[in-house]
């Protein structure tokens, strides 16, 4: 299978108008692609703690469904931990970029590790400043650090202003900024070279990529599967590159769903 060309997205998803709010048709889902999602906000609403979401009924099931159809060609790039990825949707094991790329685990299940940045000096700020600040909590993960505000949302230009404070004191240290969180990254990680990574590994080399994210954190990876010939899907309002949109996670798993109905094998007419 060789990597097609650059082209608009077709219009004939059967869901392309499902769930309310701002939508743009998307493409159906076919054996050529190779189906990357982001993790919150696109599989399942924000909750108030990362570890607060819940899980719609029939996603697992769904994705496992789509992965068999698709030859394993479903990946899943996100902010979180591999292992909190594991967590919520096993028994199903999946090609995951966690932490934005920073590690990642091809389908074949070999993992890749980026060099672990020096954060000592920054989860000492980002402590202290939670301290100091009530309905804040700090992040921990192995090779990045977020400060969550969605329970004290007009503490969000404060965190903005500690956490680049703190990349501008490290160098090879970057600011994401995401919906109620910022985040500090290695500037040689994030969702568009992680995607570019896995689509140079078996079985997503030469297929078209899909990437479906919801947030800022996403662009870049929309940005690469749209310059690879595939298309970004935009889960929610917000400015974006992409070329398509869904309104809500709700929206997303009908287009899912949908999908895996499609691709399902068509059982033989009796003779």
């Amino acid at each position: 299978m060789t990597t097609p060309s650059p082209s608009s997205p077709s219009t004939d998803s059967p869901v392309a108008h499902a769930g309310s709010g701002p939508e743009i048709p998307v493409p159906a889902i076919s054996a050529e692609h190779a189906l990357f999602l982001d993790f919150d906000g696109t599989l399942v609403d924000i909750a108030q703690t990362p570890d607060g979401v819940v899980l719609p009924t029939g996603l697992v099931q769904t994705l496992a469904r789509l992965h068999e159809a698709l030859g394993g060609a479903l990946g899943i790039i996100t902010g979180r931990p591999l292992d909190q990825v594991d967590h919520y949707l096993a028994p199903l094991v999946l090609a995951v970029a966690g932490e934005h790329g920073a590690v990642r685990r091809a389908a074949d299940g070999v993992l890749s590790n980026a060099p672990v940045p020096d954060l000592m000096r920054a989860i000492a700020a980002m402590d202290d400043f939670s301290r100091q600040h009530s309905g804040l909590m700090v992040e921990r993960k192995g090779h990045g650090l977020a400060l969550h505000y969605r329970a004290a949302p007009d503490l969000g230009p404060a965190c903005l202003e500690l956490a680049n404070t703190l990349a501008a004191q490290q160098p090879g240290l970057v600011v994401l900024h995401g919906k109620a969180v910022v985040e500090l990254k290695s500037a040689e990680v994030d969702k568009g070279r992680a995607l570019a990574a896995l689509m140079q590994s078996a079985p997503f080399a030469g297929r078209r990529p899909l990437f479906v994210g919801d947030d800022t954190t996403d662009e870049a990876a929309i940005a690469v599967a749209q310059q690879l010939g595939g298309t970004g899907i935009k889960v929610g309002e917000g400015a974006s590159a992409a070329q398509a949109r869904l309104a809500s996670p709700q929206a997303v798993l009908a287009y899912l769903q949908a999908a895996a109905q499609a691709l399902a094998p068509q059982p033989q007419a009796a003779s």
